[in-house]
């Protein structure tokens, strides 16, 4: 089956697509799968050419019924549920303010299939290769490496990085002003001139590495791929945005769980190559409104996520994060009742994942 065949592409939006124009060569053979957050009677526009479905909230509360709240709504988070709906294997998933990235040689970065050769091949997990990924051309395992562990292990996720904008939390955005957008910039005046964002993650570095069993990372959305046939019901991006206590934590808490459940089925996460190019740093102080208990909570929450142990009786995905729900119930409800209610959107998303995808484990 050819690839095209396998693979959609999820992007949740508020405003027209015109980012995917410089996308298009690498794009438009593909299936989006668009869904829009907020007001559902907006219009968003696509431009010509490209083959997507487009889901608004009023899709969501129609195909997924009395559970629809456990889809987050005025939040990126809603990108989830394209991955509900998808029926592909590989799943891509990009925001709308990211666009096609330069090597440094000045060609363009096609992140599509930078994603899909780290998914097609293994991952390492269990040892560190110090030439990073030995399955890379040029690349091989170095001495010392077990030659049991070489076949590797299956690649579930791919998370991509970002060159200009990077992903920083709220309070790293405001002890480092310059890295700001310029619209947050002092407006200039005759004795001082507009303070232009100097500062820019410019550093591309070519590598791909496994990250080691055992080990948490903060993943970030935007850049992303995985497989959906290994991977996929764990992929659930939260309870965040409106109602919520707390925001910009569903694609770290998606990262956490799925983390933990790759390790215990024996599954590999790469991070690394592809970049794409971030052009929008957002507002810091809306951010820290967002992510003010998160900071606090997320000291409690990384602990828990790496002391937890999943049982043997789990071996499958949803089981996992079944059990992985009711140990969030038990082990973070003290730190807020909203833990309580996360645990039960946990199930309530395996719930609809079933019921939606009745052949998905058969």
């Amino acid at each position: 089956m050819a690839l095209v065949d396998q693979l959609d592409i999820v992007i949740p939006t508020i405003r027209n697509l015109d980012f995917l124009e410089q996308w298009r060569p690498f794009f438009q053979p593909y299936h989006l799968i668009i869904v829009q957050d907020g007001d559902p009677t907006k219009t968003i526009k696509v431009p010509p050419g490209f083959d997507y479905e487009l889901f608004n909230r009023n899709d969501i509360e129609r195909l997924v019924g009395d559970k629809a709240w456990c889809i987050s709504y005025k939040d990126s988070a809603c990108r989830c549920f394209g991955f509900l709906v998808s029926k592909k294997r590989y799943i891509y998933t990009i925001d709308d303010d990211c666009f096609v990235a330069k090597d440094p040689s000045n060609e363009d970065i096609n992140a599509l299939e930078q994603h899909i050769k780290n998914l097609l091949s293994p991952a390492t997990p269990y040892i560190f290769n110090t030439l990073y990924d030995p399955y890379r051309e040029g690349a091989d395992f170095v001495r010392g490496y077990p030659f049991s562990l070489r076949e590797g292990v299956p690649t579930a996720i791919s998370h991509g990085l970002w060159l200009n904008i990077p992903d920083y939390d709220a309070p790293t955005q405001m002890v480092k002003p310059l890295e700001r957008n310029t619209h947050l910039a002092l407006p200039p005046t005759p004795d001082r001139p507009m303070v232009k964002p100097l500062e820019r993650n410019t550093r591309y570095v070519d590598a791909v590495l496994t990250i080691p069993k055992g080990t948490l990372y903060p993943m970030c959305g935007m850049n992303m791929a995985f497989d959906r046939a290994l991977i996929g019901p764990a992929m659930y991006f939260g309870l965040m945005g409106e109602g919520q206590p707390i925001g910009r934590y569903d694609d770290m808490w998606a990262g956490w769980c799925s983390k933990v459940i790759c390790d215990h089925l024996g599954l590999g996460v790469k991070t690394g190559l592809p970049y794409i190019y971030h052009s929008k740093a957002s507002n810091p102080f809306t951010n820290l409104r967002k992510e003010y208990k998160g900071i606090f909570w997320q000291e409690e929450i990384i602990p828990f996520f790496q002391q937890t142990q999943l049982s043997k009786d789990s071996t499958s995905v949803t089981a996992c994060y079944l059990e992985l729900a009711e140990k969030v119930r038990a082990g973070l409800g003290h730190i807020d009742p909203y833990f309580a209610k996360l645990a039960d959107g946990m199930v309530a998303w395996i719930e609809t994942w079933q019921a939606l995808n009745p052949d998905y484990e058969k």
